[in-house]
């Protein structure tokens, strides 16, 4: 019996973060298809789970729900305290919990437009302008992160935690999008060292879409 249920498409990259969280942890979970062409997210039903109608949801077996991603991987890490995923330290946790946010807050924001322009927009309808901007913003962003990972092996320090969950999967997408990029030694470094995790496998084998 599974003992998570995750409701959302894979090829959404907040639901991939959740992916790989289980997969890290090891636990048994179903996950349903929803969202863009799978539907789903309109309904009462799944309103009551997340009334903003975005996904992922994680969905317990006595009724316990959760919404937004970075959440969901937090409260994972929590509850599974022997993955190692939640930093035991303090400030270390504080850490964790800072780079997640930046990921929300600085990250996605900076490269969000190069994405839709690039992989969700017809060709005939792109932005050259809008294009080049975004792509300036979201190197400025990875080299920020590079700098961060110059003297660390990791996003908070020594050990792989819940902080490089989300900000390795949107540094996937960077990778993936077809634009011209910085060489970044810590960041190549760091993204190759989380590609031979056996819990990132599926993540990282899923295409841009």
């Amino acid at each position: 019996m599974s003992a998570y249920k995750l409701w959302g498409r894979v090829s959404s990259v907040n639901v991939q973060k959740v992916v790989w969280a289980l997969d890290e942890i090891g636990v048994p979970y179903a996950r349903v298809d929803a969202g863009g062409a799978f539907g789903t997210v309109d309904t009462p039903e799944y309103r009551r789970m997340n009334p903003n109608g975005l996904i992922p949801v994680l969905e317990e077996a006595d009724g316990f729900t959760l919404w937004e991603s970075n959440a969901i991987v937090r409260y994972l890490a929590g509850q599974h305290p022997a993955s190692g995923l939640l930093p035991a330290d303090p400030r270390v946790r504080a850490d964790a919990d800072r780079w997640m946010d930046w990921q929300c807050t600085a990250a996605t924001p900076a490269m969000r437009d190069v994405f839709w322009q690039l992989v969700r927009t017809q060709p005939e309808q792109r932005d050259a302008g809008v294009v080049a901007r975004s792509t300036e913003a979201s190197a400025a962003a990875a080299h920020i992160l590079d700098a961060r990972l110059a003297d660390r092996p990791y996003v908070a320090g020594d050990s792989f935690s819940m902080a490089d969950i989300p900000v390795g999967c949107h540094v996937k997408r960077w990778l993936a999008l077809p634009i011209e990029r910085p060489r970044l030694a810590h960041l190549e470094a760091w993204f190759a060292r989380l590609r031979q995790r056996p819990g990132a496998q599926a993540v990282m084998a899923i295409p841009l879409s």
